[in-house]
Order: structure tokens, then C-alpha cells, then sequence
């Protein structure tokens, strides 16, 4: 893969899950603060933790995105797959929800694109980064 292609696949990867986890954070916490409904009550968690993830969704949507801080990313990026891939577990696991397969699968995909993210993201974007060029 050239530098060019290579550097148009992770901004193309990152700018994707960015908009789908934070744009899904922000959502999860208005939901809170409006009328929580949907999944919340099949999965049996409580309504306050959604409201949690979504704070920390959209932080790491924005700690994706952001130049410098390359640990925080590492960090995000590891919450993001943690979050993707326990969400797809919770709706196959939980009985009622596991006849959509959609609602395991779209997780999966996002959590594709995650890693494909964080596989093509740029030196200067990587733990270990000479700071010069975490500009």
C-alpha cells in the first residue's frame, strides 16, 4: 500500500469511527437526560451506565481525532474495542435482543474498522513518537 493510500484508509477508518462512536455518545447521554428507552431495559443494565459510556464515547471520539497525546489514543482506541465488542456480547447474550443480528454484527464492523484504524495510524501518531513529530 503507497503512503498516499495508506494515509487516505486510516483518516477514511478514523473519521468513520469518530462519527459512530462519538456521534452514538452524545446520543446514549442526551437519551439520559431525555427519555431513556430502547435497549436499555432488554440488556438489563441501568440507565446511568449508558449515560457513562456515552460521556467516554465521545471523548474518544475526540481523542481519535486530536494531533499529539499518542498514549491517550492507545487508550481510546482500546476503550472503543472494549466498548464494540461487550456490546455485541451483551445483545447476543441476552436472550430477547440475539434474534437481531444486526445489533451483534454492526458492533463488529465498527470494531473492524477500529483496528484498521489504529493498524494504519502514522508514526507521529504512535506510542513512542519522537514529540517533534506528534505535532
Amino acid at each position: 500500500m503507497t503512503t498516499r493510500a495508506k494515509s487516505i484508509t486510516y483518516w477514511s477508518t478514523t473519521i468513520l469511527v469518530a462519527f459512530f462512536i462519538g456521534s452514538g455518545g452524545v446520543a446514549q447521554i442526551a437519551q439520559y437526560l431525555g427519555n431513556p428507552h430502547g435497549v436499555v431495559p432488554v440488556l438489563g443494565y441501568p440507565e446511568y451506565f449508558f449515560a457513562i459510556l456515552g460521556f467516554w464515547k465521545a471523548l474518544g471520539a475526540v481523542a481519535i481525532l486530536a494531533p499529539r497525546f499518542p498514549l491517550l489514543k492507545e487508550w481510546a482506541y482500546a476503550g472503543i474495542v472494549f466498548d464494540l465488542t461487550g456490546a455485541a456480547a451483551s445483545v447476543a447474550f441476552s436472550g430477547s435482543y440475539g434474534a437481531y443480528a444486526f445489533h451483534v454484527i454492526a458492533p463488529l464492523i465498527i470494531c473492524a474498522l477500529t483496528v484498521a484504524s489504529w493498524a494504519l495510524r502514522p508514526e507521529s501518531r504512535k506510542v513512542g513518537a519522537p514529540i517533534a513529530m506528534r505535532a
